[in-house]
């Protein structure tokens, strides 16, 4: 019985089998033992070799079409190839990491008059000074960092960890919270259960003159107003620029527009508001959503409505059939001068919930791009006396701000090599050396395109140097690992953007030899196929497209003012909103050539500039303007080609309907 088993598993058919699989083996051990003495040889010429670009020199075009370099390696992050050495499978145009122009003393001379202009100049020298600087710390401080001991490495990460901590709680007396800037920082956000309880007193109403707010009349008595803010505020989202409101709560107890004390609810992301959400003493109506079961607004008894909702047709008609009429107690507006109140707010399941003196008022539903972790400070400010302030169940773990760079360092995301030939279109994406929450949305969504896949269109994101150290050098580790950052060597200033423009129009004709070039933010969303097909129509003609401004003032005054030095005329030129734009290449190369011979008038804002140089141009060749508003300046519109002001999360949602829906629709619902 044994033998015939062992006969029937040795069959002539399997031994056959057993014998090729025996030669499959040797083979691959034979081609083994001849490849890996090729690949040693090959690579131990400078597969480890410093990447970091070579003098910041103006190259000449030649030196930019075509140049032989391997392709960026897909699955390891830590080797990077000599951009010197040549790839064996074909020739790829070399990436470069930094941006082309010569930025020197004698860069911004001649530049219009004496006088004209000369704050920003003054500006623009100062910071390519401190650029070079930083620049040069960068590259010996990144040397230095691979010979550091890994001890000092753990140490600082120790310290790290320790001033990171996330408290369970947290409280702070009235004093103690006006020492702090009337801010409560929360290190690492808030979670689904999380509570915060502030104890205040409104003031009493004063007369307000601020145009802002009132707009008096000759003879008017002035305004009487009293109102607070109580913003939820993501003050780790980014760094040097307003912090994003995850909520805004407004009581208004005098002084609102309507005459009647309000709350009003918002968000606001870079600026852009969203829908307000007013609870006016009217109660939601019935068959308006709830959040987590509870009503947007609650009633409050109003001066107008004679305390009763109902017609006096409903109260004879429920007389006449005998229903009886619900007992219904109705409550006050809950602030008041010179009252004490206690207001708890709540981060439920579905938003927020907002209890004063211990009875629910309104709640407030989450908002795409708007999330928990996010809220990392409360701020309260306005006409307010806060006696304390005290947060409880608040993560205990933090939320990983940092690591999640490292968490979403996935071959997929790098950019792919370039091409041998052109490209069609070129899109430069400004952004700051902090925003890699930004960058990575960007990424993970339009930046998927299959004409960015196949480098058809190629996008880059321009960034210049941060006066941080720890934030240029996970900069560069940032940019040599995803291949899709061109640093732009200067210290990064809101006045400066215009240099980055410039950048981009350098590096799109030169390096990418581009049909056609786009400037859009990093929180914009490009639909890359619709772009490319309003590009298209006008083939080799010079053109100019975006949303256009024609006859716009400067101001004179206010946050935004404009003064005579900066710009004398009394009229912009026409011009596309900076959010998305297009220029054909014959215009970028006029803008190169007009900066190299220091003829480039500058300006601080970056779309006027743009602007400016077209009409220039114009002068000598015809351009073709297209003014589209579906290059939305504030948020997004229906069949848009960009949406602007979209955070991080809305990109995502955005992508995903693109993909899965088939058809441009917008997260921004507010």
């Amino acid at each position: 019985m044994k033998r015939s088993k062992f006969e029937s598993l040795m069959s002539p058919s399997r031994l056959r089998l057993l014998q090729f699989l025996i030669g499959v083996l040797f083979l691959y051990l034979l081609f083994v033992s001849f490849e890996i003495p090729l690949v040693f040889k090959a690579d131990s010429g400078g597969f480890f070799t410093d990447t970091l670009p070579r003098p910041l020199i103006l190259e000449s075009e030649e030196d930019f079409s075509y140049k032989t370099a391997p392709a960026r390696p897909d699955n390891d992050p830590d080797l990077v190839h000599n951009p010197g050495s040549r790839s064996p499978e074909g020739n790829v145009r070399e990436f470069k990491g930094v941006s082309g122009l010569l930025f020197n003393d004698s860069s911004f001379d001649n530049i219009g008059s004496k006088d004209e202009l000369s704050v920003l100049h003054k500006t623009a020298r100062h910071a390519f000074v401190v650029g070079k600087k930083l620049w040069d710390d960068l590259q010996s401080g990144l040397q230095k960092s691979d010979s550091e001991p890994k001890q000092q490495s753990q140490s600082q990460n120790k310290n790290k960890n320790q001033t990171e901590s996330c408290p369970d709680s947290i409280s702070l007396s009235g004093p103690e919270f006006v020492k702090q800037g009337r801010i409560l920082v929360l290190p690492c956000g808030l979670t689904l259960g999380s509570h915060i309880t502030v104890v205040g007193m409104p003031h009493w109403a004063h007369a307000e003159n601020d145009p802002k707010i009132a707009v008096l009349r000759e003879g008017d008595e002035s305004v009487m107003v009293t109102q607070f803010m109580m913003e939820l505020q993501g003050l780790k989202t980014v760094d040097g620029e307003d912090p994003p409101r995850i909520l805004h709560f407004n009581p208004r107890l005098k002084g609102d527009w309507s005459g009647k004390p309000v709350i009003e609810q918002n968000t606001c992301y870079r600026m852009q508001w969203g829908s307000a959400l007013r609870c006016e003493g009217w109660k939601s109506r019935a068959d308006e959503e709830t959040v987590d079961g509870e009503v947007k607004c609650e009633k409050w008894i109003r001066d107008d409505d004679n305390g009763s909702e109902e017609s006096k047709t409903t109260w004879w008609l429920n007389r006449l059939i005998g229903r009886k009429k619900k007992v219904t107690l109705d409550w006050q507006y809950p602030f008041a001068e010179g009252k004490l109140f206690v207001l708890t707010l709540r981060a439920g399941l579905e938003g927020y919930h907002v209890n004063v003196d211990g009875r629910h008022i309104t709640s407030f539903p989450y908002r795409t791009g708007f999330v928990l972790e996010d809220a990392t400070g409360l701020s309260l400010k306005g006409d307010l006396d806060v006696h304390s302030v005290f947060a409880a169940s608040l993560p205990n773990s933090h939320p990983s701000f940092d690591p999640q760079k490292h968490l979403e360092r996935l071959s997929k995301w790098k950019a792919p090599p370039l091409p041998n030939g052109n490209v069609e279109l070129f899109i430069g994406i400004l952004s700051a050396g902090n925003h890699f929450a930004e960058r990575m949305a960007a990424r993970k969504s339009w930046m998927q395109h299959k004409l960015i896949k196949s480098s058809n269109v190629v996008a880059r994101f321009f960034v210049a140097l941060s006066g941080r150290k720890e934030v240029n050098v996970e900069l560069k580790k940032e940019a040599d690992y995803f291949g899709d950052i061109v640093i732009v060597p200067y210290m990064d200033n809101y006045d400066l953007v215009v240099l980055k423009t410039v950048a981009i129009s350098e590096y799109g004709v030169r390096t990418m030899a581009a049909k056609y070039i786009m400037k859009c933010d990093d929180d914009t969303f490009v639909r890359v196929d619709s772009v490319i097909k309003e590009a298209q129509k006008y083939g080799d003609k010079s053109m100019y497209i975006g949303n256009m401004n024609y006859y716009h003032k400067p101001l004179r005054d206010g946050k935004w003012a404009v003064t005579y030095e900066e710009w004398p005329e009394e009229d912009y030129p026409p011009y596309a909103n900076g959010p998305g734009y297009i220029i054909s290449s014959d215009i970028s190369q006029f803008i190169v050539a007009e900066f190299e011979k220091h003829k480039l008038r500058l300006f601080k804002m970056e779309d006027v500039s743009m602007g400016m140089w077209v009409e220039k141009f114009n002068s000598s060749k015809p351009v073709e303007y297209e003014h589209s508003l579906k290059f939305c300046q504030f948020g997004c519109v229906e069949d848009y080609y960009t949406a602007h002001y979209q955070s991080p999360r809305q990109m995502l949602c955005m992508w995903d309907k693109l993909i899965n829906v088939g058809k441009p629709q917008c997260c921004n619902m507010r």
